[in-house]
């Protein structure tokens, strides 16, 4: 059974943020206590989502991804937060924990890149957690290469660090 991308809609918001929920315990578990990932719940994940959706949805681009008709994953993008008017910003792309390695991740990033070229950007940039080892493998199998940038971020109760990626479209 093939993948299947669309564009988002508001009825969305409440999945997405179940699954952004369930894809963060089940990849940041291994670098991150349960107690951190416990927050915010699942519920709370899809309002942030729809909180989003409502300022961001003019100028952003969510995409899902479902096989069989259910939710599997999602990219989010953006004008880059640096202000940058040539850059893009991969925001995020989750996945169902049991869906890694089928390709959906892939047909989400070549999406998301075709989609930040249309929009005239020259170049994309993400941030990546720097423990994040499979995700930043990922990454560079696509292209991205680390710009040396990184900052602090709370996810619940932890402070990560991310880690700035780009590269040309």
């Amino acid at each position: 059974m093939t993948v299947t991308l669309r564009p988002a809609t508001g009825d969305d918001l409440m999945a997405v943020g179940a699954l952004h929920q369930r894809s963060r315990v089940a990849t940041y578990s291994s670098f991150l206590s349960a107690e951190a990932l416990a927050d915010p719940t699942p519920e709370a994940m899809g309002h942030y989502w729809a909180e989003r959706w409502h300022w961001e949805r003019a100028t952003h681009r969510m995409i899902v991804a479902e096989r069989a008709g259910a939710l599997v994953g999602f990219s989010h993008l953006g004008p880059d937060d640096e202000d940058d008017p040539v850059t893009g910003l991969l925001n995020a792309i989750h996945l169902d924990p049991g869906e890694q390695g089928r390709g959906t991740g892939r047909a989400l990033m070549v999406d998301a890149l075709d989609a930040m070229r249309a929009r005239g950007w020259r170049r994309a940039a993400l941030w990546v957690l720097a423990d994040n080892a499979n995700a930043r493998a990922f990454y560079e199998r696509g292209g991205w290469t680390p710009t040396g940038d990184e900052r602090d971020e709370a996810i619940g109760s932890a402070q990560t660090r991310q880690l700035r990626y780009t590269r040309p479209l």
